[in-house]
């Protein structure tokens, strides 16, 4: 024991060993991901904010990673199939983190250089089929470029980036972590 640092509270102690453990630590990123939803689709019907094109691909991304950690949270994983979970995690995580980083890209690049508006979400899908529309999407639009809310100075793109990047950390830390003898039982 340290003798200059504080002894841990039984707290910090029983909420480390709940997020450290694969199981419990993939439903609270499953519930981070519904957290994250849950206020994207507040923003959207009780404040107005409506979500351009690289919004909605953001929020399929954190809809996919959320059954990502669902899936890891239920399933009784040996360490193959962990690691198959965090990786599977991180890979999910990894798509959306681009999809940011071009919103944010585009956020940041001056008015006059960004790409004219182009249609909504699902008239793309309707007419171009997913594969074509997401190619459209992320060449990105005037839309995507607008900043219409901000916390901390940071709009809703960098927040999801930054989502994305601990969130595809946690995924495979989780995956990859050393697990102790209890944690099997």
């Amino acid at each position: 024991m340290n003798p200059i640092a504080a002894p841990e509270s039984p707290l910090i102690a029983r909420v480390k060993s709940w997020l450290f453990n694969r199981r419990s630590g993939s439903l609270a990123g499953f519930l981070i991901c519904v957290a994250l939803l849950a206020y994207a689709y507040y923003l959207q019907y009780a404040k107005g904010l409506e979500p351009c094109p690289l919004c909605m691909l953001q929020r399929l991304a954190f809809f996919a990673l959320a059954i990502a950690f669902l899936v890891a949270a239920v399933h009784r994983a040996g360490v193959i199939g962990a690691r198959a979970h965090g990786i599977t995690g991180f890979l999910i995580a990894a798509a959306g983190t681009s999809v940011s980083t071009r919103h944010v890209w585009l956020q940041h690049t001056p008015e006059s250089k960004r790409p004219a508006c182009g249609p909504g979400f699902d008239f793309l899908m309707d007419t171009f089929g997913p594969f074509d529309a997401v190619k459209r999407i992320l060449h990105g639009s005037g839309e995507c470029g607008a900043v219409d809310w901000t916390f901390l100075g940071l709009s809703i793109p960098e927040w999801t980036l930054a989502a994305f990047i601990a969130l595809g950390a946690y995924a495979l830390f989780l995956g990859f972590r050393s697990v102790p003898r209890r944690e099997h039982a």
